[in-house]
């Protein structure tokens, strides 16, 4: 059995600052392209929605065909995204908790400008392995 493609996107005040795409199988270009807009059109949802909740995980805060978006937001406003098909709940807020840790790590170096684009191969490397442990 294959699985479908997994996105994620962590997003900063104006911009994305990572984008990884697991259990990818052959994507068409435009395919990719629609669903990295479906997870940036889900934005003012994630707004929305972390204003009317208190909590960090925010869930599945939209649906688009047969995909949701579920999303986590810092407490510093930097958000998590992810283009999913029907992950459990659980699995998705483990997955969210290690990545947020891996991200205060990253941001707490003092070579990494805060809410800048995340170029470290380590953080990629990290963030995938636990992508593998969670959503595989």
């Amino acid at each position: 059995m294959t699985s479908s493609p997994i996105f994620f996107v962590i997003v900063g005040k104006n911009e994305p600052l990572y984008e990884a795409e697991f259990n990818k199988l052959y994507t068409a270009d435009n395919v990719l392209r629609q669903n990295y807009f479906v997870l940036h059109s889900a934005l003012d949802l994630v707004e929305k929605a972390a204003w009317t909740n208190t909590a960090m995980n925010l869930r599945v805060v939209d649906k688009v065909n047969h995909q949701s978006i579920s999303a986590f937001v810092t407490a510093g406003g930097i958000k998590f995204l992810v283009l999913h098909s029907g992950k459990s709940e659980e699995l998705l807020k483990n997955f969210f908790a290690d990545v947020y840790e891996l991200y205060v790590k990253l941001t707490m170096n003092p070579f990494y400008k805060y809410d800048s684009p995340i170029v470290s191969k380590a953080f990629d490397k990290r963030v995938r392995a636990v992508a593998r442990r969670y959503l595989s």
